[in-house]
């Protein structure tokens, strides 16, 4: 037990360490997290009436958020197929950060379902071998199962890694192999399940459609990366770890195509929902272009759309994808596109007008909003300590040999 003992002492004093940049960075967190925590205090005593939802929306802004984190999870499939499936160097040698960002999004994920619970101190009925999950019958208990799973693969997986490059030793690709190619498929079904969760609720026409599963999967493989880049360049400045620029360009290259065919299946979504004009069409208008004078969510689905064909062409373009500003340029865009796509402009047309026709435009308040940049904050802490341990042990800087002298 000795090895794994030291393994964990070593990697907690490199947590502790760190410059003036990093304490600043883990001080402004936790900061963060403490703000957002005691607006969740507040929600406990008062309940949800502290939100800006009521009957007639009754997800917004956390269930957003979760469904947008979804997606930024099982991005790391963008990059374990080509590092694993068809062992391409550049980018096996940081798919780990793809791993890494899809254990904290998973986090992030689990706390924004827990804020958006009225009784939270009930959440054990949803807990394995412990509650009632009601499978199969129950969309909720998958999506419970298939989240958790993937949680508990990726740390197997960053754990073992980490712990065999620690101690200098190959690792046994017999055991980690089957398990990265095993969290190709789980990665999908995260967010299919989450698309079903959606769809399955036929008295939501707006969700109610088919094409969903394949849009969620689309554009997450454009938004986890989009970050993944951008964290990719912060390690390079902040760190001594360095990425190989056909990397970063096969990345974006991938985000391009994963764009197109979400872009694309947006055509077809909005051609079936104009062409048949149907009574349903209204929560589609309420979203584009207003509906009986109310307009709060038409800025925000014109400027996702514009963000996502921008983002699209600056990919697309050989010389844009591979010049730093316009590359940065995209990811923000990209970023900002899908999450507002899969927040704003999925959840709250979805339920509104509501099932009795009445349109109650809704607004998150401050209480949601310091909420949720804690969960981010805690995600980011995760993500930092993470790192943190990971990159002195790829770079060869901290091992058993290190722990000896």
């Amino acid at each position: 037990m000795r090895g794994p003992i030291n393994f964990i002492i070593g990697s907690v004093r490199l947590v502790l360490r760190g410059g003036k940049a990093y304490y600043a960075w883990m001080a402004f967190l936790l900061a963060l997290i403490l703000w957002g925590g005691i607006a969740y205090v507040d929600q406990l005593r008062h309940g949800l009436i502290m939100t800006g939802m009521r009957d007639q929306v009754s997800w917004a802004f956390y269930i957003g958020n979760f469904t947008f984190l979804v997606g930024v999870a099982a991005a790391a499939v963008l990059l374990v197929i080509p590092a694993y499936v068809y062992s391409w160097k550049p980018i096996k040698e940081v798919a780990i950060f793809g791993e890494l960002l899809a254990i904290s999004a998973i986090v992030m994920c689990l706390l924004f379902v827990t804020v958006d619970i009225g009784r939270p101190e009930r959440f054990w009925h949803l807990l394995p071998l412990v509650g009632a999950l009601n499978v199969p019958a129950s969309l909720l208990a998958w999506d419970v199962l298939v989240l958790n799973g993937y949680l508990v693969l990726n740390v197997v997986i960053v754990v073992y890694l980490l712990y065999t490059a620690f101690n200098k030793q190959p690792y046994n690709k017999n055991f980690v192999v089957p398990l990265i190619l095993l969290s190709i498929p789980a990665a999908i079904s995260i967010h299919t399940v989450t698309a079903f969760v959606y769809n399955g609720l036929a008295a939501r026409p707006f969700w109610n459609a088919s094409i969903l599963a394949p849009r969620f999967i689309a554009s997450a493989f454009c938004s986890g990366p989009a970050i993944l880049l951008i964290l990719f360049q912060i390690l390079q400045r902040t760190t001594s770890i360095r990425l190989q620029d056909e990397a970063i360009w096969k990345i974006a290259e991938l985000m391009a195509y994963a764009m197109f065919f979400n872009l694309f299946l947006f055509g077809a979504e909005i051609f079936k929902e104009y062409y048949s004009n149907t009574y349903h069409l209204s929560h589609t208008r309420y979203l584009y272009s207003g509906l009986h004078g109310h307009t709060a969510l038409v800025p925000y689905a014109w400027a996702s759309f514009f963000c996502s064909v921008v983002a699209f062409l600056l990919f697309l373009i050989p010389s844009t994808r591979k010049n730093i500003v316009t590359l940065n340029l995209g990811c923000l865009l990209i970023y900002s596109g899908v999450y507002i796509e899969k927040g704003l402009a999925l959840v709250i047309p979805g339920m509104t007008p509501d099932v009795l026709g009445e349109i109650y435009e809704y607004t998150p308040t401050l209480t949601e909003i310091r909420i949720g940049a804690a969960i981010f904050s805690i995600g980011f802490l995760i993500f930092t300590v993470l790192c943190k341990i990971a990159i002195p042990i790829i770079q060869g800087e901290y091992s058993v040999d290190s722990l000896k002298s």
